[in-house]
């Protein structure tokens, strides 16, 4: 039947017309650009209506729109641009920002394949309880398979209100077929920044888990601890760091480089913005840990440490992740995420798909006791002293 009444035909017709008038004046504020394009236009407002009338069960316009814009994102083809809805920005606004929230204890960045990989899992946290392992591959959640999935929705999925469950499909090597676990979130309030003094010498030892907004503060708080308790050098160790805040990662920069460039924010048009560190800094022996899983804001602090001298790097080579992405909010509070620029070290290296390569390579030998690259580390510190 392809009867419809009046009432019905009248409200199509006025969306309609809302939405060719706004197509409309998009076109005439880009100058034209879609000119070329008016049969692509033109299929997007025929699907949508077609959509609104034929489809078999009832739509809402904020869903039709919600899906056109996370598919304009996604044919950019770049796992660092995604569109966020209301609930998961919120999620990422909390992340950045260091609050506490309903989780699961575990620190999340992704792999080259695109895998969803447990980084970290802190104790005392559901996710210990339950024996997750750093290293697990998270491929399902709740059912859903999320290979593939983009970061900051896959922690929107595992994030909910305290003592609601959520289950994990974790892949494990060693394992045929993957583990299921039943998790019930809790409150996670974790610092990003840890720090003690190494057993036997005068070393300070400081990681950081990833940056936050808080991240500068802490690391200055475990710093002025530490020379208070009289330090003559530090290890700094940001294995398994999946980046965030590049703000954060400079404010960090600042306190461990001499006066100079920290990192060049290069854009589309080839413009660039250099963050600068200032003339007071720590100034004593530092090594620096990396891993392959040391991204992003991690490979600007390396960087910056490498290329001045004010460090050793070492470790094994970095991820590579050398562009900055931008949080831009949108209507209902929505947001979407952007590749915005690359970033240079002070040398003006460019470290995308490449990563940084430590002054010391030291491979971690998993099947033997100990933390061999630790160990070089301080052996390193201890030789300026």
């Amino acid at each position: 039947m392809y009867g419809y009444n009046r009432r019905r035909n009248s409200g199509i017709s006025r969306w309609l017309a809302v939405l060719a008038l706004i197509f409309f004046i998009f076109f005439v504020l880009v100058g034209g650009i879609l000119g070329s394009n008016y049969k692509h236009i033109g299929n997007l407002i025929k699907v949508v209506s077609l959509i609104r009338t034929q489809y078999i069960e009832p739509v809402q316009t904020t869903s039709l729109v919600d899906g056109a814009i996370r598919g304009m994102v996604e044919s950019l083809h770049d796992p660092y641009s995604v569109y966020l809805d209301a609930q998961t920005y919120s999620q990422f606004l909390e992340q950045i920002r260091g609050a506490s929230f309903g989780g699961l204890g575990v620190l999340v960045g992704v792999s080259k394949d695109g895998l969803l990989t447990v980084v970290r899992v802190y104790k005392g946290t559901p996710a210990a309880g339950k024996g997750v392992q750093a290293g697990d591959f998270i491929v399902g959640i709740d059912d859903k398979d999320v290979r593939g999935i983009d970061l900051e929705t896959a922690i929107g999925l595992m994030r909910g209100p305290v003592g609601t469950k959520v289950k994990l499909s974790l892949a494990r090597e060693g394992l045929e077929k993957p583990l299921e676990v039943e998790i019930v979130r809790d409150e996670i309030s974790v610092p990003t920044v840890e720090g003690k003094l190494l057993p036997d010498t005068r070393i300070g030892y400081i990681s950081i888990d990833q940056f936050s907004e808080k991240t500068g503060d802490e690391v200055l708080e475990v710093l002025a601890d530490l020379r208070k308790r009289g330090i003559k050098g530090i290890v700094l160790d940001l294995r398994n760091n999946p980046g965030g805040e590049v703000i954060s990662a400079t404010r960090v920069a600042d306190a461990f480089i001499p006066k100079g460039p920290i990192v060049y924010i290069q854009n589309r048009f080839g413009q660039e913005d250099m963050w600068e560190a200032d003339e007071n800094y720590l100034n004593l022996p530092l090594a620096v840990l990396v891993n392959g899983n040391s991204a992003s804001a991690a490979e600007i602090l390396a960087g910056a440490i490498k290329d001045t001298g004010a460090g050793v790097l070492v470790g094994t080579r970095t991820f590579g992740k050398g562009i900055v992405q931008t949080l831009f909010p949108l209507d209902n509070g929505a947001g979407v995420k952007l590749t915005t620029a690359r970033y240079l070290t002070p040398n003006k290296h460019d470290i995308h798909k490449k990563g940084i390569r430590p002054d010391v390579v030291v491979e971690d030998q998993k099947d033997l006791p100990g933390d061999e690259q630790l160990d070089k580390a301080v052996e390193l510190v201890k030789q300026k002293l």
